[in-house]
């Protein structure tokens, strides 16, 4: 049986802004949960000080690489969990990461937090997932 989405949405508002409230998923046999992922090098270096924009898209190829390593795509993600020490200044931004999903033609639940900090000092943006396949 292959994987089935059912967007539940029963406001319209956030497929607008590209999540859905919910997704029910069945026919799959696999989930992988996703450490939050931040602009690092592959040596583990903070990368992008102070630039929310290249963090951003750096912690998205971070998080496409765990799913590659899992023989899984952006397409397989059903939650997203956005962390940010300035929600104001991702704003302007996050169209980086709405691209990237929507070209993976997907709307994931998703939550986006204001932290005081990330762990790694420095870094500005934080992704956590989970994908099922």
């Amino acid at each position: 049986m292959a994987m089935e989405r059912t967007a539940v949405n029963p406001v319209s508002w956030s497929q607008e802004l590209g999540f859905n409230q919910g997704e029910l998923v069945s026919g799959h046999d696999r989930t992988l949960y996703i450490s939050g992922q931040t602009a690092m090098s592959a040596e583990g270096a903070p990368l992008h000080d102070g630039d929310i924009s290249a963090q951003l898209g750096l912690a998205v190829d971070n998080l496409e690489a765990v799913l590659e390593s899992a023989g899984m795509t952006l397409s397989n993600l059903i939650r997203l969990n956005v962390y940010t020490t300035d929600v104001d200044q991702l704003f302007p931004h996050y169209g980086i990461l709405a691209a990237r999903l929507g070209a993976a033609q997907i709307a994931p639940t998703t939550t986006m937090l204001g932290v005081s900090r990330l762990a790694i000092p420095g870094q500005l943006v934080e992704l956590e997932g989970t994908a099922v396949g």
